[in-house]
């Protein structure tokens, strides 16, 4: 069985996947690149770029980080009450699953106004 390889995600991956979203911005917070639509954070670059914040439903975590330790993980003392997870650039299988992360994210917190008129960034059905 032939395994894929693919280029290591890097904090400038995450900035353009983030960018690419509809009415997302770039702002400094804490010393460090947060990503918002309509003024909320939907994701941020960690202080060493190698790893990013993003918004998940505080019911989904311990799945994906049970799933996924290598990939997910919390920053305790930060994140334990906030729907709120951190991802390893590293651990990720390429852009499409970068894009797919920060859309979710951006999902969760874009208004609906905005959601509506992006079809294409939905849930697939059953998602």
């Amino acid at each position: 069985m032939t395994t894929r390889k693919h280029a290591p995600v890097t904090a400038a991956d995450v900035r353009s996947a983030a960018l690419s979203l509809p009415d997302t911005a770039e702002k400094l917070a804490w010393g460090q690149p947060t990503f918002r639509v309509a003024g909320k954070i939907f994701a941020s670059l960690g202080d060493d770029d190698t790893a990013m914040g993003v918004k998940c439903p505080k019911e989904d975590r311990a799945e994906l980080i049970a799933t996924e330790p290598e990939k997910f993980f919390l920053k305790e003392g930060h994140d334990d009450h906030y729907a709120w997870m951190r991802v390893r650039l590293a651990a990720l299988e390429g852009a499409g699953e970068l894009a797919a992360i920060l859309t979710d994210a951006w999902r969760q917190v874009a208004p609906r106004r905005l959601l509506a008129a992006h079809p294409e960034l939905e849930l697939p059905e059953g998602g």
